[in-house]
C-alpha cells in the first residue's frame, strides 16, 4: 500500500471512529434530554455504568449559558463516558434531595438498561447520593464526594447557632432558587434554604451520618471503609479559597473559610470532605472549582478540574465499574 493510500485509509479509520454523543440534563418532572453535540475521541473515560452527577446547595444542572459542572460533562463524553446531570432541589433538606435523586437513577437505570451507575455528587450532592446508595446499594456501582461536608460544616454552623439569617432572607434564597428553575425548566421544587443548611451544620450531617454511615470515617481525619454492600467510596476535596481575582465568588470563599479553623475550600473543611478511600483532600482548589464553576476561571497555578474527573472515571473504568 503506498503512502497516500495509507493516509487516506487513516482519514477513513478516524472519521469513522469519532462518534457524535451528548449528555443528558434531567429532573424529576421531565427525564432528561440531550445537550451537546461532542465528538467520541477516545475510551479513556468510558465507564462500564453511567455517570451520574448531582449538585450542591443553592446549584443546578445548567441555567442558560451557566454550567454548574462547567465542561466536566463533555469533557468525559470526549472519552466515551455516558453522563447524566440531575437536578433537584436548590434548597432542602438531604433526606428530601435524595428522595428526589433517587427517583432520577431509577429512571436512568430504567431508560439505559443500566445493571448499576457510579454516583457523583458536590457539596450538599455528596449526601444525596450516599442516601440513594444506601437505599438501593445493589444499583450502585460507586460513590465519589467531591467537596462534601460529610462531617458538616462549620459555616452552617455559624448560620444555624447565630440566626444571621431572618425569615426574610431564607424567604429571598428560596425566590431565588425558584427563579433558577424557572430559567432551568426542570419544573417546580418545593425550597426550604433553611433545611438545607440545617442539614449541613455538624448537628445535621451526623445526624444523616447515623442513617447512613456507610463509608464514613469514624475516626477525625481518616479514611473510611472503601467498600460498603458491595458499592465503592471514594472521595476528594480542595483547600485553596482565592484561585483567581477575576471570579466574584473567590471573594465570598475567602471570607466564609476564615470561619473554619482547618485547611479549607471556604465552606468545607479538609477532614470534613473525607469519604471512603480518600483520593486527595488539598487539591489547588476552592470550594466551586471543585465543579469548574464561574465558566473555569482559575489561576494557572490551581488544579485542573477536568483532569481530576477524567483521572477518576479512567480509575473507575480499571476497576470494572
Amino acid at each position: 500500500m503506498t503512502i497516500k493510500k495509507i493516509a487516506i485509509a487513516s482519514l477513513v479509520f478516524t472519521a469513522s471512529a469519532a462518534q457524535a454523543a451528548s449528555y443528558q440534563l434531567c429532573n424529576v418532572s421531565n427525564g432528561c434530554r440531550s445537550e451537546g453535540n461532542i465528538n467520541v475521541t477516545s475510551n479513556y473515560t468510558q465507564t462500564k455504568y453511567p455517570l451520574v452527577f448531582a449538585h450542591g446547595m443553592a446549584g443546578f444542572s445548567k441555567v442558560s449559558v451557566l454550567d454548574y459542572w462547567y465542561g466536566i460533562p463533555k469533557d468525559l463524553v470526549a472519552g466515551g463516558s455516558k453522563v447524566y446531570v440531575t437536578q433537584v432541589a436548590s434548597f432542602e433538606s438531604s433526606e428530601v434531595r435524595g428522595e428526589q435523586l433517587l427517583k432520577q437513577v431509577q429512571d436512568i437505570l430504567a431508560v439505559t438498561g443500566a445493571a448499576k451507575v457510579n454516583l457523583m455528587g458536590h457539596s450538599h450532592g455528596g449526601h444525596s447520593i450516599r442516601y440513594v446508595a444506601g437505599l438501593i446499594p445493589n444499583r450502585v456501582a460507586s460513590v465519589t464526594a467531591i467537596g462534601s461536608p460529610v462531617k458538616g460544616s462549620p459555616v452552617a454552623d455559624l448560620v444555624t447557632q447565630t440566626g444571621v439569617l431572618s425569615p426574610i432572607a431564607y424567604g429571598a434564597l428560596n425566590a431565588l432558587a425558584g427563579i433558577i428553575e424557572l430559567f432551568n425548566g426542570t419544573g417546580s421544587f418545593d425550597q426550604s434554604a433553611k433545611n438545607s443548611i440545617a442539614s449541613l451544620s455538624t448537628k445535621g450531617s451526623a445526624a444523616f451520618t447515623a442513617k447512613f454511615p456507610q463509608g464514613v470515617p469514624t475516626t477525625a481525619c481518616g479514611q473510611g471503609a472503601a467498600s460498603v454492600n458491595g458499592v465503592k467510596y471514594y472521595s476528594w476535596g480542595g483547600t485553596k479559597r482565592l484561585t483567581n481575582v477575576l471570579d466574584p465568588t473567590d471573594v465570598l470563599l475567602g471570607a466564609t473559610g476564615l470561619f473554619i479553623s482547618e485547611s479549607n475550600d471556604g465552606l468545607v473543611g479538609q477532614c470534613s470532605n473525607h469519604l471512603g478511600v480518600v483520593l486527595r483532600d488539598d487539591y489547588s482548589m476552592n470550594h466551586l472549582d471543585e465543579v469548574n464553576l464561574m465558566f473555569g476561571l482559575r489561576d494557572i497555578f490551581s488544579t485542573d478540574p477536568k483532569s481530576v474527573y477524567r483521572s477518576h472515571a479512567n480509575r473507575l473504568k480499571l476497576a470494572g465499574l
